[in-house]
């Protein structure tokens, strides 16, 4: 175990992911401390490790490291539940130095973050549910949407077919209906533009905005 807190950035394109994954780690911080939450911006932090959520973003196989660390030596840990074997090797060969499921428990997290701090390149043992997600928060849980419900009106509300839906998550076009359809009773809609509006009125478009412990 490390001497010092690891110092972590915590990185979506939405607050409410990053405040929630945040809190989860806040009852350890004698061993991992958040220094820093950004949402659609780089973080400036010096840090050690870049975790990114994958809540409504590219995956990791496609993330630009040198966007999340600006050309510092931080390592990037990808927090998510997709967890198809390509998708995690592509994101190793990409250089990331680890790749984490949202089924992990707190602890498991942080002893996950301890790990790649010190070197170790951390890949996820088994797939869990969404159902089994560590953080509890994601635009559109007041209004009962599961996690990947809500992942899928984020995509909508951004502008994505199902398609391209389908391609982002790495699920099938058939579940993608599926969520859709089960996502669309929920929340009272019965067509895309109408989604969309309810999207954009329920906090569902991307924020922009970066918090920083002042003590980190």
């Amino acid at each position: 175990m490390s001497s010092s807190p690891v110092r972590v950035a915590i990185v979506n394109d939405y607050e409410i992911v990053v405040r929630g994954l945040a809190s989860v780690l806040a009852p350890h911080e004698s061993r991992v401390v958040v220094v820093e939450i950004d949402s659609r911006l780089p973080v400036v932090n010096t840090v050690d490790v870049v975790l990114y959520d994958t809540f409504g973003q590219v995956q990791g196989d496609a993330v630009e490291l040198s966007e999340l660390t600006i050309g510092s030596d931080a390592r990037v840990a990808i927090f998510t539940w997709n967890l198809q074997a390509a998708l995690v090797q592509g994101a190793l060969e990409r250089g990331v130095s680890g790749y984490l499921s949202k089924s992990l428990s707190a602890e498991q997290l942080v002893d996950s973050i301890e790990a790649i701090h010190r070197g170790i390149v951390v890949v996820p043992a088994h797939a869990g549910g969404d159902d089994d997600a560590l953080v509890k928060a994601w635009p559109g849980r007041e209004h009962k949407l599961s996690a990947r419900e809500a992942e899928v009106v984020a995509l909508i509300t951004q502008g994505l077919s199902n398609q391209e839906i389908a391609d982002r998550c790495y699920l099938s076009i058939n579940s993608v209906k599926t969520y859709v359809r089960t996502a669309y009773r929920k929340m009272g809609v019965s067509s895309r533009s109408r989604a969309v509006l309810w999207g954009i009125d329920n906090g569902f478009l991307p924020d922009r905005s970066r918090a920083m412990d002042p003590n980190g």
